[in-house]
């Protein structure tokens, strides 16, 4: 009778675990979180058509940059057909299977591609922000205008991939009013905004200009508008303006 025991409580501890490590994989198997912790954002759950939340927004900012032609991705934490293209275009620019799902794939690549303050690694605050350290003094509070240049940033971070990888070199990016006056800003400049941004270096104005309007910029200024002749400008203001005239735009 004794040995007979044994043998029964072994093979049950033996199910017990077999089962336990079988519950575990399912775990895995549904939600299809990814495998790692990030010291900007986690996501905890596979992302897809029909989805809404936090991690769908904190998603679209980072895809935000892949609207397509002239679109801009709205960040409203709801998982549309446009979040849906958007992520499919990351994930064919990543080489990824490009499905429009979320899952560990893409967001391990971009975890890859964030710093831990969640600015993408070609892209800083210190590099954006030249004028006041605390972001004070523009059109909007400090913390609206540090968001506006994060998504401007992942912007950026995608129209950078799509032309090489070859490095985009800021001349200026936030100002203050007292910043934007002493440089002859214009009035309404998005620079005020955090979101505005003047390009110069590896490539040409108009090559930017041009490739500015697949990645979500509304506002784009370049060759042949006034005073941007040795830059091109990139923002966000509420309705389409673009005026490079020896672009073709």
């Amino acid at each position: 009778m004794e040995r007979r025991t044994v043998r029964q409580r072994l093979a049950s501890a033996l199910t017990a675990c077999v089962l336990a490590a079988l519950a575990s994989l399912t775990a895995v198997t549904t939600t299809g979180a990814p495998a790692r912790a990030d010291a900007c954002y986690t996501w905890g759950r596979t992302l897809s058509s029909g989805m809404t939340g936090e991690d769908v927004r904190q998603l679209q900012i980072r895809v935000s940059g892949y609207p397509g032609y002239g679109a801009v991705l709205t960040l409203d934490g709801a998982y549309g057909p446009a979040t849906r293209s958007a992520v499919i275009r990351f994930q064919q620019a990543y080489g990824l299977a490009a499905d429009g799902v979320a899952g560990a794939q893409t967001f391990n690549q971009i975890y890859a591609l964030q710093d831990p303050d969640c600015t993408p690694v070609s892209f800083s605050y210190a590099e954006w922000n030249r004028c006041n350290s605390d972001w004070s003094g523009g059109a909007v509070s400090a913390s609206t205008a540090r968001f506006n240049a994060l998504v401007s940033m992942w912007k950026l971070q995608a129209m950078r991939r799509a032309m090489g990888n070859a490095p985009l070199y800021l001349s200026s990016g936030f100002r203050s009013y007292s910043c934007n006056s002493a440089v002859g800003g214009a009035s309404n400049s998005r620079h005020l905004y955090g979101d505005g941004i003047d390009l110069v270096g590896s490539h040409s104005f108009c090559a930017l200009a041009q490739q500015a309007r697949n990645h979500g910029f509304t506002n784009i200024l370049g060759p042949g508008y006034p005073g941007h002749n040795d830059h091109t400008h990139l923002g966000n203001t509420p309705s389409r303006s673009w005026s490079a005239p020896s672009c073709g735009i």
